[in-house]
């Protein structure tokens, strides 16, 4: 059974997880007015991946016979002053997720639930490569400035696909 202080912690990531999502929609936006549409796609499928994050934990919240209590989801900064901003304050945002999914592990941990444990585990790991991902395009940018190699970046990022999460395709799958 998930304690009080879990259960909260686990419905508070849901909600910062959908917000994720929400802000990467936002800066899709504002990449895409600016006629970067690869890094505008990138941002959706990363907006895709926050909102599958949300539901993995949704879902185990559900599992456990807890409900989750959704908060409210703040409006994101809607303009830039560079496709580099973007990605900066992107990789600023996931750092402060990979601190609160530390902090849920703590709690877990103090409490001996070792099935959170096991189910933050792949948070974990996840948001390794969360932080990783923007780390590498920041650096991307540097290096090419804003010149024409800016569109070659654009069309390499407008590359990327989504893919379903582990835990989130196991429980999709038909029986």
């Amino acid at each position: 059974m998930l304690s009080k202080t879990v259960c909260q912690a686990l419905s508070d990531q849901v909600t910062k997880e959908i917000g994720s999502s929400y802000l990467y929609l936002q800066m899709a936006a504002w990449l895409e007015a600016q006629a970067l549409k690869g890094f505008a796609a990138w941002m959706r499928i990363q907006a895709q991946e926050e909102v599958a994050h949300g539901m993995i934990l949704f879902n185990f919240l559900l599992d456990r016979g807890a409900m989750a209590e959704l908060g409210a989801i703040p409006k994101p900064e809607a303009v830039y002053a560079s496709p580099l901003q973007v990605f900066e304050r992107a990789l600023a945002h996931e750092q402060g997720i990979t601190e609160s999914i530390n902090t849920i592990m703590d709690a877990a941990i103090k409490d001996r639930d070792f099935a959170t444990q096991r189910r933050l585990d792949w948070f974990i790991s996840e948001q390794v490569e969360e932080e990783a991902n923007p780390t590498e395009i920041i650096a991307k940018i540097k290096l090419l400035g804003d010149g024409q190699s800016l569109f070659l970046l654009d069309k390499e990022l407008g590359l990327r696909t989504f893919v379903m999460p582990p835990p989130l395709a196991a429980a999709t799958a038909a029986p």
